[in-house]
């Protein structure tokens, strides 16, 4: 009879803390929330609808004057659709030659054995600590002497300089030293016992990476996929540099359109509010395999 009232104390203990638990982090997902509802709520009310419900519950209610002409004006300020394709092309072009050029190098880091493998390993993650701003104006100095070759009127010539194209925006960026390192820790934890089967049976290095590594290597490469989508779709100081021309800005540029004599914040929100949105999708997407990420890779260590 203890045990049995024992039993029952101890789940209803277990249940209480996974309803505290619960609750905890419905609330922490609604306080995160505020600044997503406070924009797409905004972005539906007029600029001074929106000054003055700044300190109400009013900021994340849709009520008082809602309409839609904040979406339109957006497209007759800037042109939504070009930055948004550009964008696209840079981001899809950066996360899946990253996920191709990061994945072998941490395979080559992780599962080969050769000398100053850790050294070279080193050298990758120290890059870390080096921040973007202070390689930015050497990195613009080096891609404007860079040769290229320009289609012209039916004919191939030889140009200098990366400036105002594709290519500066996408290139510099496929390397990650992070994805780099995160492939190589994915794939350390893999047992190379199955490197060994495949390579008696025959199997090459690459067919290894590609039939076996590849295959069970999911959560880290939609881990990878988000971690490079994010600052992909968000650059801005880059582009603004190297892409003087409007027709190869992408969203974030875009921004600075909305800034000039006068402020348009309703119009700023819904631009935020459709640019945000595609990383929503993203995130929602591969939600499942990076949280199955994460958590193996704190199990494993």
């Amino acid at each position: 009879m203890a045990d049995t009232v024992s039993e029952r104390s101890e789940r209803q203990l277990r249940r209480r803390r996974r309803v505290w638990t619960y609750l905890v982090l419905s609330g922490l997902a609604v306080f995160f929330l505020f600044p997503l509802v406070f924009m797409f709520v905004a972005s539906l009310k007029p600029d001074a609808q929106i000054l003055s419900d700044i300190g109400s519950w009013r900021s994340f209610l849709p009520v008082g004057d809602i309409s839609l002409k904040n979406y339109s004006g957006v497209f007759q300020r800037v042109p939504v659709g070009t930055f948004m394709l550009n964008s696209l092309v840079v981001t899809v072009a950066v996360v899946g030659l990253g996920l191709v050029v990061n994945s072998m190098a941490g395979f080559a880091l992780s599962r080969l054995r050769w000398r100053g493998r850790g050294l070279v390993l080193s050298v990758v993650i120290a890059t870390l600590i080096v921040p973007f701003e202070t390689i930015a104006v050497p990195m613009v100095y080096w891609v404007s002497h860079l040769p290229t070759l320009v289609f012209q009127d039916g004919a191939i010539r030889y140009d200098i300089g990366w400036l105002n194209s594709y290519k500066v925006q996408i290139v510099p960026f496929i390397a990650n030293a992070f994805s780099i390192f995160l492939f190589s820790q994915y794939f350390s934890t893999i047992p190379t016992s199955l490197d060994e089967a495949a390579r008696i049976d025959g199997a090459g290095w690459f067919t290894v990476y590609r039939r076996i590594v590849v295959p069970l290597s999911g959560p880290a490469f939609a881990t990878v996929a988000i971690l490079t989508f994010l600052p992909a779709w968000n650059q801005y100081l880059w582009p603004l540099m190297v892409a003087q021309d409007e027709h190869l800005r992408p969203v974030m540029v875009g921004m600075q359109y909305f800034f000039q004599d006068t402020t348009a914040w309703g119009e700023v929100m819904a631009y935020t509010s459709m640019i945000t949105l595609p990383v929503l999708v993203v995130f929602l997407a591969f939600q499942r395999a990076f949280v199955s990420s994460v958590a193996a890779s704190g199990v494993k260590g």
